[in-house]
């Protein structure tokens, strides 16, 4: 599958303001903030979207946490491996396509076009490796053949299953108890209630053919694949095991990273990814963001609208990537301002010295992204004067490199 164009990173090395350090960030894992430090390439998967709709703000927030990510490694020294999924077959892009009368092969690649447009003029930095699933399948029976040659599959009906409980640590993502893992189960995509399981929590690995819908031919039967196989699979053949992130929203920590990470583990008998790192919600006025309430915050309807792409970004910046917070509208005009204000000062023929702004920014942003403090950084820069001839065109750089956001 094609990528979207991603812009050029400026070297703040090139501009005489050296490298960056370490990033920390919080592993959920762990419950705590720790280094992504390491050697040679940092390796960097993400969920991608099911595209059944529009890239809403919680969308471009969390695709925008791991950009920063990515510039951060990259201001170190390293470069970065970068893998994104696209799940273009799956229940909700079916349903979508059967409710509007779209064709699903034609559902999906329009709004996988509209998201790739949406990443674009957001200058989200793009995957080396942009994957679908449907162009993974043989990937995926692969990776089922070695979960059953481990022994952690079993036959419901004519679907193929995993037994979680062949991975002893089981439930180390989330860190969950069994019961809220039982409840939310069923509420993001599970099926705990299926008769003939052998535990609630144990997941679907390739659906058998339904009436209907789209299915093909394997070894396993004709079909189709699960949802968190899909990825575990596209992961381990891009990254390898033990990469550094598996990055997405917070409602992926279970089921979905849960169970990717005890298929991938079963199979290969190593971790899966070294940290966890998740993205927090986004609301908006007071209510959960969705396409079933109808009060989705589209990006592409916001450009549309005439808001310029870099006053989006900074609005979505302007809260840390970990926090659930809610869209009220008011954010747009403040970030427009705060735009402004950054470019007329960045236009100056002179200004107070670059060296301390960049340093602060590096430091708020190896401190587990911290977007905001970065941004007050740049802000306290605009209100000094100085003399400085070299300075806003080197706070320009540093904000292009580290904050993406082109004045």
């Amino acid at each position: 599958m094609r990528s979207w164009s991603g812009p050029v990173v400026p070297s703040l090395a090139s501009v005489g303001l050296g490298s960056g350090p370490v990033p920390q960030v919080h592993d959920t894992s762990l419950g705590s903030v720790r280094p992504l430090d390491g050697e040679g390439d940092a390796r960097l998967y993400v969920c991608g979207i099911t595209p059944y709709d529009a890239t809403h703000l919680g969308h471009a927030a969390t695709y925008l946490t791991f950009d920063l990510l990515q510039r951060v490694w990259r201001d170190q020294g390293r470069e970065v491996v970068y893998t994104q999924n696209v799940t273009d077959v799956d229940d909700p892009l079916l349903e979508r396509a059967t409710a509007t009368g779209i064709d699903w092969v034609e559902l999906a690649e329009r709004e996988t076009q509209l998201f790739r447009e949406d990443m674009t003029a957001l200058r989200v930095l793009p995957p080396q490796h942009y994957i679908g699933a449907v162009e993974s399948i043989d990937l995926v029976v692969d990776l089922v053949g070695r979960l059953q040659e481990a022994g952690a599959v079993y036959l419901v009906d004519d679907d193929l299953y995993f037994d979680v409980h062949a991975d002893p640590a089981f439930g180390s993502v989330s860190g969950w108890d069994v019961e809220t893992m039982h409840r939310i189960f069923g509420e993001r995509g599970g099926d705990p209630d299926r008769p003939g399981k052998r535990d609630p929590l144990d997941c679907l690995l390739w659906q058998a053919e339904r009436p209907g819908e789209p299915a093909w031919d394997t070894r396993l039967g004709r079909g189709r694949p699960g949802w968190h196989i899909e990825c575990a699979a596209i992961a381990l053949a891009h990254l390898g095991t033990s990469f550094d992130v598996q990055g997405g929203g917070s409602d992926l920590v279970f089921p979905h990273h849960e169970m990717s990470a005890s298929e991938a583990a079963v199979a290969t008998g190593e971790p899966f990814a070294r940290a966890y790192v998740h993205a927090g919600m986004v609301g908006y006025e007071g209510e959960k963001m969705s396409k079933s309430k109808g009060n989705l915050v589209l990006v592409s309807r916001l450009r549309e609208t005439g808001h310029d792409p870099m006053s989006i970004r900074l609005a979505l910046l302007a809260h840390h990537y970990r926090s659930d917070w809610e869209w009220f509208g008011t954010e747009i005009a403040v970030s427009q301002l705060r735009l402004a204000a950054w470019r007329a000062a960045t236009s100056r023929t002179a200004a107070a010295p670059a060296a301390p702004v960049v340093e602060a920014i590096r430091a708020a942003l190896a401190n587990d992204l911290d977007a905001p403090a970065a941004l007050a950084a740049v802000d306290a820069w605009t209100r000094e004067s100085g003399t400085d001839a070299e300075a806003p065109g080197q706070v320009s750089t540093a904000v292009d490199a580290l904050l993406g956001v082109a004045l």
